[in-house]
């Protein structure tokens, strides 16, 4: 059984097929999902498709691109946003210097709200992080030098410094379709760094299919594919890789148990 980690399933590609998608899903074996929020506004169309389903569950939070709209964004909404308990991550947030959608004050503000949400909440913070290595390991190292809480690496691209700093702060590593691209070496080569009780599995959809879906609408049916990528580089089974990386989701994810109990 597979835990799809990130998936972004309230936009206009699945508007047409989504019950399609979360049935392929299924028969894929696919059968834990987590709709990311990159929007505040987003917040009420990802509770409606989440609340439609079983394990199914959402984050809250806002994307580093948008941040210069978000400057109403603050720990307390956050928290008020995160209260229902089908909510077990605040993001995705964090800094992304590559487009510069945003100027860098005020992506720093917003991440600096999710930051202090999951301090006092406990809730794992969602972290996008591009071009930004040395600015989003300061901000991470001295926010949990205060007050510890969980961290999961998104998508993770950046580079081996950054990576061994998130390590030290027992933050987790979600592995994405990147990781089978043909060209993607650095990737696998930072990958292999990862505390293997520390690496989940994520699609990203609709972006980022992997080989062999490369060039198609992602989706979570197409985790497949990472998990047998990510057990042939480590010479194992499929098996082993499913039911790992679904034990460290949850045990990153723990408002899942609490919820089921």
């Amino acid at each position: 059984m597979l835990f799809d980690t990130h998936v972004n399933l309230h936009g206009e590609p699945y508007e047409q097929d989504l019950q399609d998608v979360l049935a392929r899903a299924r028969e894929a074996s696919v059968t834990r999902m987590l709709a990311i929020c990159d929007k505040i506004e987003n917040v009420d169309r990802i509770a409606e498709i989440v609340r439609a389903e079983n394990n199914m569950w959402r984050s809250v939070g806002s994307h580093p691109h948008y941040a210069k709209d978000h400057g109403f964004v603050t720990a307390e909404l956050l928290l008020e946003l995160s209260e229902p308990e089908d909510v077990v991550g605040i993001g995705e947030t964090g800094l992304d210097f590559h487009y510069g959608y945003s100027p860098a004050d005020d992506q720093k503000r917003v991440f600096q709200a999710h930051i202090e949400a999951c301090q006092r909440s406990g809730l794992p913070l969602i972290v996008h992080t591009r071009d930004a290595d040395q600015e989003t390991g300061d901000m991470l190292e001295a926010a949990y030098a205060e007050q510890p809480f969980p961290i999961l690496m998104h998508c993770y691209t950046s580079g081996e410094e950054l990576a061994r700093r998130a390590i030290d702060l027992d933050a987790y590593f979600s592995v994405s379709g990147i990781a089978t691209f043909k060209n993607a070496h650095d990737v696998r080569d930072v990958l292999k760094l990862f505390p293997k009780d520390r690496v989940i599995l994520e699609t990203d959809c609709p972006y980022l299919a992997p080989v062999p879906m490369r060039g198609r609408r992602n989706e979570p049916a197409f985790l497949v594919h990472v998990c047998q990528y990510l057990a042939d580089m480590e010479e194992t089974s499929y098996e082993v890789i499913a039911n790992r990386t679904t034990e460290n989701a949850m045990r990153l994810f723990q408002r899942i148990e609490r919820a089921s109990v």
